[in-house]
Order: C-alpha cells, then structure tokens, then sequence
C-alpha cells in the first residue's frame, strides 16, 4: 500500500518537521515542544511519610548482590544450562528487551529536569519536555531543519559498525560483523578522552547500552523504510515508522504488561477491520479538555513498574566471552556465570553496561536474546531468550547505585569483588543514588495519593497490610524471607506509597494465580494488577487517542506490515530493522 494512502491531506507535510513542530497547522494543537504534568485524581490528599520511613523501604526494596557461594565477596549469576530456560526470579511472560523498550517509551513521552527531590513540587506548574504523545520526538529531535547533523538527506546519521566478540581464544569464536550499529558519537579531537556522546534527540536513550542500541535500531528502521520507499518524503517516513511504533505500544507491549482484556476494553475491535465509530478508545479516567497532560500518578509511580524488571546481568551475544576484561574472561568468572555476561551498571568501567560513552565494538546487541524472533525456536541455555526479572517490590542490586549519581573506579588488575563493583554514591543524603529512594521520595514531593486512596477511587478492593510486604516473587526457597511494609514503619499502615503499591499488587495477584496453577506455577506471567494496569492502559491508550496524527485517529484499520512482512512484535520489527 502506498505510504501517501496513509497521510492525512489535511496536513500540510511542511510542518511535520523542522519549521515547526509536528501538528502545528492544526488549531487545537499547541505549537510548543512541550506538555505539562497534571492529575488523574485531582480530588485524592497528598500521602505523607517521614523521609527516613521512604529512605528505609527503598533500601529494603534493593536487593542483596548475588555471590559466589565458596566466596561471599566474589559476585556471581543464575546458571545458564541448555536445561533452564529461566529461574525463579525470572518472568516467563516478558522478554528482557520489554524493560528496555518501555524505557525507549517513557524517554518519548517524559521529560522533567526542573523538579527536585528535596522540596515540595506542584505537578501542574511543571513543564514535560517531551510532547505528551507517542511521536518518537525522542528519536527525531526537532527534525532535519532545526537538528540537521541528526540526518543525511532522508535518513539518519548512523554510528560505526558494532561486530559480535572479537579474537579466537579457547571459548569464543572469530568475531563476526552484523549489521548493527553505534550511535552516532561527538569525539572532542582535542581530548579524545572525555565521553563521546552521542548525537540523539534525547541523551537518556544513551543511558545504558542496551537502550542505545534500540535507538540506533530504531534510526536503521527509519533508514530501511527510506530504502523500501525511496519515492516517500522524509514526513511520510516518519509518519510510518510512528504509526508502527504506536501500533506496537498498544497491541504488543501494552498486552504484555496489562494483559489482553483490559487492552481489548479500552481499544474495542483493535484487531479487526472496522469503521472508525466502532474502534473509538474508551476511557473511564484519563480525560483532559484541550490536549493531553502527562499524569504525575502514571509518570511518577505506575509506569515505574519496569524499574524491578531490570535483571542485575545480561548477555548481548553469543559470541562475546567478557569478563573483568571486557573481551576475555578468566575460568573463575566462566564457574561463577558472568563469563560473556555483564552488570546492567558496575562500579568499575569495564564490568557495566553504563552508557553516555562509546563501548567496545564487540558488544553488539543480539536482538533475539531480548525478544522473541520470528522464525527462531525456542532453547536453553546462552542462546535463550533472557526473560526480564519479575514485577514485584524488589529492585536488582545495581539499581542502588545509578552512574548519574555515582562515582565510578577505573578498571584495575585487582579481583573483581562485590566492594569494587558497588560505585560510590556521590552525595546519598542531598542526591541519592538508590533508585527505590529516589522513587519514593519524588512521589512524596510530588503530593501524590497513596495507593489505597487510588484503589478505593477505582473502586477496586483495597490489598490488607498483612499481604503488603517487600520481596520477591517466589514460591520456592529463599534466603531473603519477606518483610511486612507496616514492619518497616508504622506510617504505613493503610497508607503504602502508589509506587510501592502498584508493585505490590502485582505480586499479590501472581501469587494467587501461581499458587492455583500448581506445576505450571512457572509458566504465569507477572502482569500488572488492578490499579497499575488502569493508568499505565489508560495513559497509554490516551495519548495516542489524544494524537490528532495517531494512526488511531488518521487510519484505525493500519496494519504493521512492510515489504510483504508482518512487524507485529518488538522482535519482528527490530529483525527487520537490522536485516543485512
């Protein structure tokens, strides 16, 4: 079908990029490139805790570092076996790439540098630098007339080639070329050594080095629709590759994390070819009168469900045997499990998939080890899809100490410890570098309901303080028992924080499910529970339905298909994305 069969003639293709921002001929759009914050439940008081009682429960809600078991200060991993396809800790709904595409999502549509954590903040004197819509301003920047060193011509400005491993040691093939690639980087050629950052339309999606190659997956879907429709302008381009990424949203991650049936409630016949009236999204919660806001209760509390998805290790290839050296492990790191296996953050440079500089060439990402590929079986051990960890109330070990606010050591022959791998906060008082804390105390700043208040508004039933602990998401042994959250401090009690709760519900509602499912407890997927999935759809849904430019709104029956090849999935889309 042919792209111009897509676009709306009543949009001038002008403004779709640079002179303006997207959407601004229309009237009841604003011409800013930006949104503002506002409330879901306006009416709901403000919980209150004492900062020393959020500070307790976020450190609880880190977990302890995984170690080796004849030596606690050596870190260690979950084997990988041909015979495990995931552990305990694992959720067999989710594949590992979600977490990081629901990063790629929230980096789209949230941008808040002007709140602090150490004061009260009103959410609606708040400006949201990024358009409260999935537009992948966050890829696109301001477009090619305002931010021309992002583009050549039609595409994007692509990185160097990423390879798979490199050498031809004992444990590693001959490092091979894919066609995957960095981003593109700014190199000061006066001091060659200060970060190379990357030339993108948000710096967050260089965070980590996962996420930065979805984005410069993302840059090479763009690159591959120019070269299957070399006749399009670069506005029908990019309108294409948003519809596809809207459609994914809703039909592929939003099913994942929410389920099927509330999806199907708030988007009626989204599979089916009907008439427009009849796939009208309808919203009980989410309403605004001219544009859509960005509502604090999603921002900063449900949609930071994907923080305990994030697995302490991961493997980006097959090919890769990286250790303390990022290149070649020892035989004490390949019996531990973190042979070819790296820290999302590490203390030390080299062990951590810390972003916002160029990593070594050989790390590049392998798509099906973080999405389910079409065409590609299911299997155990290194070359399984790595699920993402359980939503529950227990955030990984590197997650206590974000790069941002830490200090990092250089690498050093000395044994790779736990002490070596934890960085050093920088200020934990004023700044924290514990993510759970971070979390809490910007929900408090921000005045938001507590969980049991927003359930009781949804009319849902309230989950009892004796089921509200802080844990994992396990039905078999552990050596960390659960902690009742009215243990940690009394302020709890009927009043636990939306983040919190939001977590919590959805362990609750696993455990019941697991429980009733007996042997194939394993094979129930963690989704969110009642309270989480009503805002996380409901924003969701909104904002794309809130989106005069939307395929929700410009083609209702749009169907992700290119070149005669279906891209309903993550992992469809990013395999033809990088397709040699």
């Amino acid at each position: 079908m042919p792209i111009t069969a897509h676009r709306s003639t009543s949009v001038n293709p002008a403004h779709s990029h640079g002179g303006g921002v997207r959407g601004d001929a229309v009237p009841h759009r604003s011409a800013q490139f930006t949104g503002r914050f506002g409330r879901l439940f306006r009416d709901l008081p403000p919980a209150d805790w004492p900062d020393a009682a959020l500070r307790a429960l976020g450190l609880a809600m880190t977990a302890a570092p995984e170690t080796d078991p004849a030596d606690p200060t050596m870190p260690a991993a979950a084997p990988e076996t041909d015979e495990i396809l995931q552990d305990d800790e694992e959720n067999s709904g989710i594949p590992a790439g979600y977490t990081y595409f629901g990063q790629f999502v929230d980096h789209d549509i949230t941008f808040d540098p002007a709140s602090t954590l150490m004061k009260l903040n009103d959410p609606e004197a708040l400006v949201d630098f990024r358009t409260p819509r999935l537009d992948l301003d966050s890829l696109y920047g301001r477009g090619p007339d305002d931010q021309p060193y992002l583009f050549v011509g039609k595409k994007f400005r692509l990185g160097r080639p990423l390879t798979e491993g490199v050498g031809s040691g004992p444990s590693h093939a001959r490092g091979h070329a894919v066609n995957l690639r960095d981003l593109p980087r700014y190199e000061d050629v006066e001091d060659p050594s200060l970060p190379k950052r990357a030339l993108i339309g948000d710096k967050r999606n260089d965070e980590n080095v996962i996420v930065s190659q979805l984005q410069a997956s993302f840059l090479q879907f763009h690159n591959r629709l120019v070269d299957v429709h070399p006749e399009s302008t670069f506005a029908e381009i990019q309108q294409l590759v948003r519809w596809h990424y809207q459609w994914l949203v809703l039909n592929d991650f939003l099913v994942r994390i929410c389920g099927r049936e509330i999806v199907d409630e708030l988007l009626p016949h989204r599979l089916e070819r009907k008439p427009a009236e009849q796939k009208r999204p309808r919203l009980s919660y989410y309403h605004w009168r001219n544009d859509p806001f960005m509502p604090i209760e999603f921002s900063v509390a449900a949609y930071r469900f994907g923080h305990s998805m994030v697995r302490p290790v991961y493997r980006l290839n097959t090919v890769l045997d990286g250790g303390a050296d990022p290149l070649a492990a020892t035989e004490h790191e390949r019996e531990i499990g973190l042979a070819g296996r790296f820290f999302i953050f590490a203390g030390v440079t080299t062990r951590g998939l810390d972003g916002f500089d160029a990593f070594p060439s050989p790390w590049a990402v392998d798509w099906s080890l973080f999405f389910d590929i079409p065409g590609i079986a299911t299997v155990g051990g290194t070359q399984r899809v790595q699920p993402s960890y359980k939503i529950d109330t227990v955030l990984t070990d590197p997650l206590g100490f974000l790069p941002e606010f830490s200090t990092r050591r250089p690498p050093a022959a000395a044994p790779m410890t736990v002490e070596r791998l934890h960085a050093e906060p920088v200020d934990a008082q004023a700044d924290p570098a514990n993510l759970a804390v971070r979390n809490l105390l910007r929900g408090k700043n921000l005045r938001l309901p507590s969980g049991q208040a927003v359930a009781d508004a949804l009319g849902i039933p309230r989950i009892p303080d004796d089921q509200l602990v802080v844990g994992k998401a396990t039905l078999g042994a552990s050596s960390d028992d659960p902690v009742l959250l009215t243990d940690l401090d009394p302020s709890f009690a009927g009043n636990a924080p939306l983040w919190y709760y939001v977590l919590a519900e959805a362990q609750v509602d696993w455990l019941k499910r697991a429980k009733a499912a007996g042997s194939r407890r394993d094979a129930e997927p963690v989704r969110l529970g009642p309270v989480g999935r009503r805002i996380v759809a409901e924003t969701l849904v909104g904002l794309v339905a809130g989106d005069g430019m939307s395929y929700l709104n410009q083609s209702p029956n749009f169907e992700p298909v290119v070149d005669g090849r279906r891209l309903d999935t993550v992992g469809a889309l990013l395999a033809f994305a990088v397709r040699p």
